[in-house]
């Protein structure tokens, strides 16, 4: 075989060498397109012609893609929801609701993870967050440290599936499919995979009550009232907020991209009630400790300042939240932008056919295949983040996936929903599968000094084999993607 036929395989050699290289993902991709690029040039096999193609396909693929202009908005609304104190109080509702259960704050925890992945696909911010809000807590309750920390990373990495993702509206752009549609196939595989942790929890816990000790019996208001107005204070607002986004998309109002939009303005509203309104009429925070105070379980807000200064502190929180949101969205279309370079003199070099020929030649079968590819998102997932996987990963297989045909299992037009869900479901586990699992570090960044990386390492097994149960049930199942999508359509 000739150098300028394997050429495409050798930028896959580069890649996997030079992701290691410490340099932003987005310079690696580019740079490695650009390079063998004039290597073709030189062996007769790229055009110099064809760099000038590259500009139109980012602004006319990237740039002006209607599908893509949603992800500065679902970053702005979970940045926004971190910072306004909104999941805080989230989570401490919760704790108060299932002090009563086997493993009632590492139930919370998930439960809240839940809430949070369908308002918002930034995972760092959540597991960063939950770990922040939750795992002082449950150390001090003294829970099973790997116990904790798996429930934490676990569920932080839910919002990676849970819709609004952001990496399903990747998905559905690489593939050209309707990401309203991908959003609807997410559904019930997110929630049945947060369904086995809470299974996993109470069994464990049931079975092992040292794990997850209960909380003191004083813990939390006990009287109607205030367990009433703990939960309009701090669970409503969030549901609420959850059924503007999915609900304007399942019932047809708006598109995701406009509810998107939605989103990111109801969030605003939430800070300015949590921020602003609330503290102006004497009610900030929950206190657990306290059941007699006549606010039922809450403090009064007690700074003093003012409404003048409550809204300038809104205000400091809305420009620190834009300041993220621009960061991280120049990050993620950095990265687009040199994924796009990298695939376009991939295909150019003839990538596309080579892998249909190598996986010809394998013989596998449609079956075969999706095992393989499967095999290989898992295997990659050790070593890469989510985004590099997906930019290198669809491009390169979405021709196969086109031609797969699995019978009466799945029907032809639906392969490619179906597809991207498990792909999603697979890729959940790279943020947890060690040596790079990158929820892993950030956990690790913000933990209390004494948990070790090993017990976090121990923490995530459990979770990582429910992922992959989880995984082959929609593989066994595809009824549980597919059923949704196919109601709305009807």
């Amino acid at each position: 075989m000739e150098l300028a036929e394997i050429l495409p395989l050798l930028m896959f050699a580069a890649l996997a060498v030079l992701l290691f290289s410490g340099y932003p993902v987005a310079f690696v991709l580019g740079g490695i397109g650009l390079a063998f690029g004039f290597i073709g040039m030189a062996l007769g096999e790229f055009h110099f012609v064809l760099f000038g193609v590259i500009p139109s396909r980012v602004f006319g693929g990237i740039a002006e893609s209607l599908i893509l202009t949603a992800i500065p908005m679902f970053i702005f609304m979970g940045t926004m929801l971190e910072k306004s104190g909104a999941a805080r109080d989230l989570l401490n509702c919760l704790q108060v609701l299932l002090r009563r259960v086997p493993g009632g704050l590492a139930l919370a925890v998930t439960l809240m993870g839940t809430i949070m992945a369908a308002t918002t696909g930034i995972i760092g911010a959540s597991v960063v967050m939950m770990t922040l809000l939750s795992l002082p807590v449950m150390m001090e309750r003294r829970y099973n440290i790997p116990l904790a920390t798996g429930t934490i990373a676990a569920s932080g990495t839910l919002g990676i599936l849970i819709p609004p993702s952001i990496m399903l509206v990747i998905m559905a752009d690489l593939l050209g499919r309707s990401v309203g549609n991908l959003f609807v196939a997410a559904v019930f595989p997110g929630l049945i995979l947060a369904g086995l942790y809470v299974v996993y929890i109470i069994l464990r816990c049931s079975i092992n009550p040292a794990l997850a000790p209960k909380p003191d019996s004083d813990f939390g208001p006990d009287k109607l009232g205030g367990i009433l107005l703990m939960v309009l204070r701090s669970f409503i607002p969030p549901i609420v907020l959850i059924f503007m986004v999915l609900g304007s998309i399942l019932m047809g109002v708006a598109t995701p991209t406009e509810a998107a939009g939605v989103g990111a303005a109801g969030s605003v509203l939430l800070a300015v009630l949590n921020l602003v309104i609330l503290p102006a009429f004497g009610v900030k925070e929950m206190d657990f400790t306290s059941k007699t105070d006549l606010n039922d379980g809450f403090q009064e807000h007690a700074t003093g300042q003012g409404l003048i200064a409550d809204f300038r502190h809104f205000f400091r929180v809305l420009a620190d939240v834009a300041e993220r949101t621009a960061l991280t969205n120049a990050m993620l279309f950095g990265i687009f932008i040199g994924a796009t370079l990298f695939s376009f003199v991939f295909r150019s070099l003839g990538g596309d056919d080579l892998v249909i020929e190598i996986v010809e030649a394998l013989g596998l079968g449609s079956w075969g295949l999706l095992f393989l590819i499967m095999g290989i998102v898992f295997f990659l997932g050790f070593f890469f983040d989510w985004i590099e996987i997906t930019l290198i990963v669809l491009p390169v297989f979405s021709p196969i996936i086109e031609l797969m045909d699995f019978g009466t299992h799945v029907e032809k037009m639906e392969i490619v929903y179906w597809f991207a869900i498990l792909l999603a479901v697979n890729l959940q586990t790279s943020f947890l599968t060690p040596p790079f699992g990158f929820a892993l570090f950030y956990m690790k960044a913000v933990a209390p000094r004494g948990v070790k990386i090993q017990q976090i390492y121990k923490g995530i097994i459990p979770f990582v084999l429910i992922q992959l149960a989880g995984l082959l049930l929609v593989m066994a199942f595809p009824e549980i993607a597919l059923w949704l999508p196919r109601m709305m359509l009807n």
